[in-house]
Formats: structure tokens, C-alpha cells, sequence
């Protein structure tokens, strides 16, 4: 690559590979023909699966038009009901008793609803907001807890064509508000509060703060009870629940809408400007969130049991808790509260009491685990297992190896799984008995999808060069656009690259053909000309055994432009190491190289995280160059940074 090309170095190699076990490998759903029959003809390919994997009330015309692009029509002329999809359609193939749902609540309540229990529940939600006057092109906000009625909430939507915009039950008022103005939400569906940390967390307050800060579309407000704490009610306009929806009819019957009618918008969450909202329509959405789901999680239903840990408030909890699970007539626990209340063995208690068999989680859940000991999980049954997910960031190889050992028994296959919320559904993955996966690597374009890593021209580079990953065809779960604003989707994702998504993130193929993720171009650093992956160094650090978890910035500095500044959590048995801040620059540079080796290296007890797990950087880079900390409102505690602040305060 030319000297002034702003791609990304890559340093760091990882040789280490994992070919499937035989026997998996043997009875895989997902046979290496999937990416030869992909490859002879993309969109016949498409239109396979969508007929093979969804229902349709009417069958489509035309599998893809794409002449108002980036705008894109998929399965032109087709109609179908996701909700349908989603339930009625088993009860009619005579799987009514197969369970859909294992709830947990985080007190230790439980509920278990069969496919036949879901089918009237969604019906009789459906009757209940029709009864409040939403119907189809209405827009229904959703701000409820890890409950089965967030599940139950979102299909009726779906049954009656009304487009849901779920917030986060973590999001504050003003957030929630933001996103009630901008969808114009006709009906809010929340709930007294759920269980969070072992405390009832109240989530009505919010929604009336929301509410009053300024006039809104909001008619009604739909409560369900699920903690019993005190609730302030607007008789003229709040509702509770179980009033409402328990005694309506469980008999309704769904209509088909057109391919690309709204199924939901889903806010991409930011501290500053107005929150975008994303796009996402109804045909190919459902069929390549049930494509993926299918064959990257290697999907018997019949036998199987699924477990994404995922909140509904974020893309993951759409695709690969809701929807994908359900259109694949799959049994899947849905789990209330935190990995570590009341005990830090309860994500494993529940893979063993529920003899979970699929478990698709986040990097940082597993770092996580991986700090608070071997000890914990090795205390459970968790032979089941035969599928482990990754999502959310790219997972460093040494979690990825942890993840293998001690939860998959060294020998469940990870897929490391990349694709956005604009994406709509999986995008890059191993297929776990094809592929012979790699620590920390997403691999491989899924059957149907066209990537490329390209240069700032946008001319494909060559292998082990890192550079800008782009999508290079329209798929079918891409988004249709942000809500009321079509020249902001142009700028944000089509004007980088002429005729190409651009994705944001930063990548390299190595000299297999596999990508690997080098992090958000945001974060990378300019250190004496070299463009460094943050991603490449925190793997580097958490290689080391006295590091659980590392977060890397860059930070101004006069000589070399940008220095690196690590911040890490020590393992607990490594805690007391005198010298480990020099032994850690050094492991990096023997790891990677001199260049990427740490000006500074900071022990810290926690890391800023928002609440769907991600480390946010901008804070830490604040810390770093000495400046006031900024925004803090997104993290999940904002107390955090008064403690790494503490934390350095301490060591200096």
C-alpha cells in the first residue's frame, strides 16, 4: 500500500485453527454448497431461501429491485404476515406443544409458553391494540424489560402491520422521548418495572417524564405489572395490561402486507444530535435473519435449545431473539436480569437447568466470566452446549480460546458473527461444520453476502493489508433507509465509497481469505504515521495472563502524533504483580511490534461500558489526554469513571 493511504496496519497474527468435530461436521445443517450455489446466482439463491424458509401469503414477482439505489426492493410484489411466520404456522404444522419460550425471571420466577400459548397471546395483544386504535402504519413504541409481553409486544405489532420502535428499558427519559417524537408513536407499551442487581427497576416514571417534556402522538400508554411497585396512572390515558389484553379475544386472524412494508425502527443510540433511526422492512428481512439463524447456529429444532442473552432493546434481541428463533420454530430461553445476580455461576445454573444447547452471547460477558474465574462455570453441567455465538465487537483470541476451554469443553464450535443494526442480520461467519475457525476472526462472507476490504480509493487490497470493509451487493435484510430522512442515510453509509456500503469498521483478509476486524476507524490511532488497530493491541494485552480485559486509546502527544495509552483489569490473582505495567508494554511489543508497544499502560478495577456492553472509547481519551471527562449518560454506571479516575489517582 502506498505511503499516504490511510489504511490500517495490521500487526498482530494468529496461526491457531479449529476444524469441526467429524461428527458435527457429519450432520451439519450447512454444507459447504451453500457459498458455490450462492456464488453461481446470487439472487436465485435469495429467492430459494425465501421460499423454503418463509410463508407467503402471496408470492413474490421480482427478487430484487435495485433502481432507485442505494434504495432497495426485495421479493417486489410478495406478501406475507411476520407474526404468522412466527407462530401460527407451527401450531398449523402440529407444533402447538413445542415450547417457544423458557422465561427466567431474575428472582428465580419462571413461565413457559408452547407455541400454541404464544399464538394467543400475541392474538389477544393484537385485539387489545386494535381496540386502542392502532392499526396498520401506526407506530408503537416498546419500552418493557427482558419479559415474555416484549416478545408478545412485538408480534402483535407485526400481526397488525403497526411498525414498533423498542427503546431500551436502561435508555432515560429524555432518550425514550427523542424517540417517541421522531417515530410519532401513537401507543407507548411499558411496564411498572422489572428486576435489576436484585431491586425492582421502575420504568413507568420515565415514560410519564417523557411524556411531559413536551406535547407528543402518544394516545395511550399499555402497562404490564411485573413488579407491583407503586405506579402513578394518568386515568385518561395509562392502561394496565393485564385489564386489557387478558380478557380479549385469542382468535385473530393475521393479514399479509407487502414485502417492504415497515416491520420496525430501531434507534441507533449516540450522545449527541438527533438518533437515527433505522429502517428496517418486512420480506427479506425476516428471510435472512432465518438463513442465517438456520445455518451459522446449526438450528434442530426439534432438538435443540437456544439461548441469545441479548436485550430486545438492542438488534440482536430483533433478530436473533425474537424473530429468527420463532420463524425457525425454535425452543429459546429468554432471561430477565444480570449475569452475575444473585451469583456469578447464574448464566451457567440456567445452561444446565434448561440443558441449553445454543448459546450466542457478547465479548464482553465472556471477558467477564473470564475475570471472575475458571472456578465459577467449571461448577456446572455444562455438557450440552454444542454451538457457541459471539457478537457485538470483535472477540480477542484469548477470550475466544476461554470461551472454547471452559464453556464449549473444547468442543463446541464458536461462530464469531459480524453484521450491524444496520445491517439487519448476520452478514460474516463461520459456518461451524465447514469452517475450520480461527481465534478472533469473523471469517467469511456468508452465502449470498459480497464483502471486500478496500483501500481510501476504494480498490480492493491485497491479502494481510488492513483497510475499510465494504459491502459490495445489496442483501436482503439491509436496512431500507432512516426513518423521515433518505439524504442522511445517502451521506452516512453511501458516500464514502461509490456504490458501496460502508460499514465503518476497519479490516484485513489474511492470506486464507479470512477477515479479520481491526476495530472502528474512529478508533483507530496515528502513532509516527502507522495507522493501529485498537483491536490488534487490546488482544494483544489480554493475551497476557495477568489481563482479563484491556481497552486502548490514542492519545495527543508532540513527538509521535497520537501515543498509546492502555487502560487494563488484572486478573485477581495478578492483582498484587509489582513491575506488571512495564512486563505489559513489553508483551506488546513482543506480540505485535515496537510501535504499537504502550506509552502508558493504566490498572483500572472497571471499564466504561453503555449498557449494551460496548467500551467507550471517547471517555477513556478524555482520561488519557487530562481533559474533563464528557457525556457519561449512556454507560450502563456512570460511576465508573469517578473510579478509574480514583484508580490513577492512587497509582500516580
Amino acid at each position: 500500500m502506498a505511503e499516504d493511504s490511510k489504511g490500517v496496519s495490521n500487526l498482530l497474527h494468529e496461526n491457531r485453527t479449529f476444524p469441526p468435530p467429524e461428527d458435527f461436521a457429519r450432520e451439519a445443517v450447512a454444507g459447504a454448497d451453500l457459498y458455490e450455489r450462492a456464488q453461481q446466482d446470487r439472487l436465485a439463491f435469495w429467492a430459494e431461501q425465501a421460499r423454503e424458509l418463509i410463508s407467503w401469503e402471496r408470492d413474490f414477482e421480482q427478487t430484487l429491485d435495485w433502481s432507485e439505489a442505494p434504495f432497495a426492493k426485495w421479493f417486489v410484489g410478495g406478501t406475507l404476515n411476520v407474526a404468522y411466520n412466527c407462530v401460527d404456522r407451527h401450531v398449523e404444522a402440529g407444533n402447538g406443544e413445542r415450547v417457544a419460550i423458557h422465561f427466567e425471571g431474575e428472582p428465580g420466577d419462571t413461565r413457559t409458553l408452547t407455541y400454541a400459548q404464544l399464538k394467543d397471546e400475541v392474538s389477544k395483544a393484537a385485539n387489545a391494540l386494535a381496540s386502542l386504535g392502532v392499526a396498520a402504519g401506526d407506530r408503537v413504541a416498546i419500552y418493557l424489560p427482558m419479559i415474555p409481553e416484549a416478545v408478545i409486544s412485538m408480534l402483535a405489532c407485526a400481526r397488525l402491520g403497526a411498525t414498533h420502535s423498542v427503546v431500551f428499558g436502561g435508555f432515560s427519559a429524555d432518550a425514550l422521548h427523542s424517540r417517541i417524537v421522531d417515530a410519532e408513536a401513537k401507543v407507548v407499551i411499558t411496564a411498572d418495572g422489572g428486576y435489576r442487581r436484585g431491586k425492582p427497576s421502575a420504568l413507568k416514571p420515565a415514560v410519564d417524564a417523557a411524556l411531559a417534556k413536551s406535547e407528543t402522538t402518544v394516545e395511550k400508554v399499555l402497562v404490564v405489572q411485573r413488579t407491583g411497585q407503586d405506579t402513578e396512572f394518568d386515568e385518561s390515558r395509562d392502561l394496565w395490561w393485564h385489564e386489557v389484553v387478558d380478557p380479549a379475544s385469542p382468535e385473530h386472524t393475521p393479514q399479509g402486507f407487502d414485502s417492504e412494508h415497515p416491520l420496525f425502527i430501531l434507534y441507533t443510540s449516540g450522545t449527541t444530535g438527533k438518533p437515527k433511526g433505522i429502517l428496517h422492512t418486512t420480506g427479506g428481512y425476516l428471510t435472512q435473519a432465518a438463513f442465517t439463524h438456520k445455518n451459522v447456529f446449526d438450528l434442530k429444532p426439534e432438538k435443540d435449545v437456544y439461548w441469545c442473552t441479548a436485550d430486545i432493546g438492542w438488534i440482536t434481541g430483533h433478530s436473533y431473539l425474537t424473530y429468527a428463533p420463532l420463524a425457525n420454530g425454535a425452543t429459546q430461553v429468554v432471561y430477565e436480569g444480570t449475569p452475575d445476580t444473585p451469583h456469578r455461576g447464574r448464566w451457567w445454573e440456567i445452561v444446565e437447568k434448561y440443558k441449553v444447547t445454543i448459546l450466542y452471547t457478547a465479548p464482553t460477558a465472556i471477558r467477564a466470566a473470564m475475570k471472575w474465574g475458571d472456578d465459577i462455570p467449571e461448577k456446572y453441567d455444562l455438557s450440552s452446549l454444542r454451538v457457541l455465538g459471539s457478537v457485538g465487537e470483535p472477540i480477542n483470541p484469548e477470550a475466544w480460546m476461554w470461551y472454547r476451554r471452559v464453556i464449549g469443553g473444547d468442543k463446541a464450535p464458536i461462530v464469531d458473527t459480524w453484521w450491524q443494526t444496520e445491517t439487519g442480520a448476520l452478514m460474516i461467519s463461520p459456518l461451524p461444520g465447514v469452517t475450520a475457525t480461527k481465534p478472533g476472526s469473523a471469517q467469511r462472507a456468508l452465502p449470498g453476502i459480497v464483502v471486500d476490504v478496500v483501500d481510501d480509493a476504494g480498490q480492493p487490497l491485497e491479502n494481510n493489508v488492513g483497510g475499510f470493509l465494504v459491502v459490495k451487493e445489496p442483501w436482503p435484510s439491509m436496512l431500507r433507509g432512516i426513518w423521515g430522512d433518505p439524504q442522511r442515510f445517502k451521506d452516512t453509509y453511501w458516500s464514502t465509497f461509490e456504490g458501496m456500503y460502508f460499514a465503518g469498521d476497519g479490516a484485513r483478509r489474511d492470506d486464507d481469505g479470512d477477515i479479520w476486524f481491526l476495530g472502528r476507524v474512529d478508533d483507530v490511532m496515528n502513532v509516527s504515521g502507522h495507522r493501529l488497530s485498537t483491536t490488534e493491541i487490546e488482544s494483544a494485552l489480554v493475551s497476557h495472563p495477568a489481563v482479563a480485559e484491556a481497552a486502548v486509546v490514542g492519545a495527543a502527544d508532540e513527538t509521535t502524533g497520537q501515543a498509546v495509552v492502555a487502560f487494563v483489569i488484572l486478573r485477581s490473582s495478578h492483582a498484587e504483580d509489582e513491575g506488571i505495567t512495564e512486563a505489559l508494554r513489553q508483551h506488546v511489543g513482543q506480540e505485535i511490534g515496537p510501535i504499537a508497544k504502550p506509552k502508558r499502560v493504566l490498572v483500572v478495577s472497571e471499564l466504561p461500558k453503555t449498557r449494551s456492553g460496548k467500551i467507550m472509547r471517547r471517555l477513556l481519551r478524555d482520561v488519557a489526554e487530562n481533559r474533563e471527562v464528557g457525556d457519561a449518560t449512556t454507560l450502563a454506571d456512570s460511576s465508573v469513571m469517578d473510579l478509574i479516575q480514583e484508580n490513577l489517582k492512587k497509582g500516580s
